[in-house]
This record gives C-alpha cells, structure tokens and sequence, in this order.
C-alpha cells in the first residue's frame, strides 16, 4: 500500500520545528541568566559528512590552532539534526545546508550565515538504482526513494517531482541519514536516492544519476552548505570568529591553488576519508563537484554581502517560500538579511 508522503513528512518536521522552538526559548533564558566569560576558550562545532577542504584543518589541528579555542568537533549526519543542537545550545557553530537553515530560522532560531562553506553544483544528486526499471523521471511512480528529510536534497527532490509534474504521493519518499541510504541501497529496499557523498560516490557504483543539484540550480533554485553562528555568541567572540573564517578561507585557497596536490594518496584526502568516511580515492573527484567561494565572493552581494540583495539571503527567502508551498513551514519571513552576514569575512580578508 502506497503511503502519502506528507503522512511521514509532516509529523516528523513538525515535531522537529516544536523541538526547535522549545529549545530557542529555553537557550534564550538560560543565556539571559548566565553572563558570557571572555576567558572561556572552548567551543564545540558541528560539521557534516561532507568532502571540503575545510576538513583537513579540522583533522590536523590547523584550524584549532590558528583560534587558539580547544575545539570539540561533533560530526552530524543531516541539517536539521545541527540545526536542533543549535537550538540547544549543545554547539554554537554549525555546517547546515540551505534548506535546513531556511527552515531553523523562519522557526525562530537566531542564527547568523557567516561562511559558504560551498556552492553545491554537482555534488548532490538524485540516483536510481540499476534493475529498478528508472530510466526517466516518471518511472519514479510507485518507486521507493530515500532522501534525509529537511535537508538540501530533500528539497530538490521536491523541486524535481513538481517540475516533473509528479505528485509525491505517488511514490514513498523515506526520510534516512545518508549511512542509512547506502544500506538501504545494497539491499534493494529503495529504488533511488538524493544525497551527497560519501554515500553519493558508493550509490554511483550501482545507478545513474538522474538529475544533479546542479541542474536543478540552472532552474532557479540554488542550494549551497553554509557556517552559521549563534548570533549573540558571535558577537561576544569576534576575534574567534574573525580567525576561524582566516583559516577555513586558507584552506580553500590551498585547494584552490593546486587541487592536483590534493591526489588520491595525498595526506589531505586521507584525512578527508579518515574523518567523514569514504575512500581517500573518492576524495579528489568529489572535491571537484563543488565551487568554494573566495573570501572577497563571500563578503560581496554574490554571497553574503549586499543586505538585502544578498545572494545567500534572497536563496533563503526563496526556499523558505517553497517550503511554505509544501507545507513544512507555517512562516515565511519578509527578510532574510538579518541571518546573514559579511562582518567575519570582510575582517578576515584584512588578515596577513
């Protein structure tokens, strides 16, 4: 029996979004009542399963080190859960996607875009699995697809049925963590995914990709993953966080620089494969599917800079209003600008 995917969908979102709102309210009286201390050096952040350069400065102290905070690094598999342990407090800085972010702050978390960790493009993809009698998109009808709710592919996927002119409740779409998809995939429990790698580059070994991210993008609905701060603590930090966007943008640029150096039995992908997962030979080829923005594309209006006009704020508005359409947020805000901000990598640029 087909299951109507807004009968899975709704109920976990919004018991996701209560759990955020109550988490919000209960962080903002605990910050109300206990005074930020300049002397405490220690932060825990959250970042994904995601190949970046950014990795290894996480895997060899680098990025620690160029702060000089003790870094508690706490590996997330999906936006929405960071977004939750935000909403805690548990981590002040987070890796999210577009989508999730859009989502956590039209709920009420006050959190502030400082770095765009990455320009999606190619990265993410819907793939269907060979056998599963997927040749085009409307065999996707009666299939059964695996995608983390409330993340960005979970929001092309739904871009990609309405262009389609499919109806979700055509098909069951299950929410899963990206180590879950992979299992499930090796199985033959589902017939298709939208995910990123690792587990994007093990689904490829047995499917084709259907649509990318990137096409979706070209259709007007661009994803990227961000950094975002817990706005009063990053005030209170500056000079943190300042430093923190030195050392991811000097990472990028490394990349930037010679991604040749960054080969398969290079110790940056085996850092990259030792703390996400995967094969230090997947690394380089997934790298490649990415853009990394420059520290001066990040604080201009093609990213972060710009206010209202900003490219990230504007990408949030526009998701938020889709999700609203799909009913998984009850609020669009009237301005995103406020959760996004230029401020750190506009002081960073002035690093030597």
């Amino acid at each position: 029996m087909k299951r109507h995917k807004n009968s899975t969908l709704r109920p976990w979102f919004h018991r996701t979004a209560r759990c955020i709102l109550s988490l919000v309210c209960a962080a903002t009286a605990c910050f109300a009542a206990t005074p930020a201390h300049a002397e405490d050096k220690e932060i825990t952040i959250a970042y994904q399963q995601i190949v970046d350069p950014w990795v290894v400065g996480i895997a060899n102290g680098s990025i620690a080190k160029a702060t000089g905070y003790k870094i508690n690094w706490r590996q997330f598999e999906s936006g929405a859960k960071v977004a939750t342990a935000l909403a805690s407090g548990d981590v002040k800085v987070g890796v999210i996607g577009s989508s999730p972010l859009a989502a956590a702050v039209s709920q009420g978390l006050d959190l502030q875009l400082f770095w765009i960790l990455d320009n999606i493009n190619q990265a993410e993809a819907m793939v269907v699995r060979n056998g599963s009698g997927i040749t085009k998109p409307a065999d996707l009808k009666g299939k059964t697809i695996g995608v983390p709710f409330v993340s960005t592919t979970h929001y092309h996927t739904m871009f990609a049925l309405q262009h389609w002119g499919i109806n979700p409740s055509d098909l069951k779409i299950l929410n899963m963590q990206p180590n879950q998809i992979v299992a499930a995939w090796s199985r033959g429990d589902i017939d298709a995914a939208y995910v990123w790698d690792p587990a994007l580059a093990e689904l490829k070994k047995s499917g084709k990709v259907l649509i990318t991210s990137g096409d979706l993008s070209k259709l007007g609905k661009p994803t990227f993953d961000g950094i975002v701060v817990d706005r009063k603590w990053g005030e209170e930090h500056k000079d943190f966080m300042v430093k923190l966007v030195k050392a991811i943008a000097d990472a990028d640029q490394q990349y930037r620089n010679d991604p040749s150096q960054w080969n398969a039995s290079s110790p940056q992908a085996a850092a990259i494969a030792k703390m996400i997962g995967g094969s230090p030979a997947e690394v380089p080829a997934s790298l490649s599917l990415y853009a990394f923005p420059t520290v001066s594309e990040q604080a201009s209006a093609q990213w972060l800079g710009g206010g209202t006009t900003s490219r990230a704020a504007l990408a949030l508005k526009d998701t938020s209003e889709f999700l609203k359409s799909q009913k998984q947020i009850g609020t669009v805000l009237p301005d995103y600008s406020k959760f996004v901000t230029p401020a750190y990598a506009e002081a960073a640029a002035q690093l030597k």
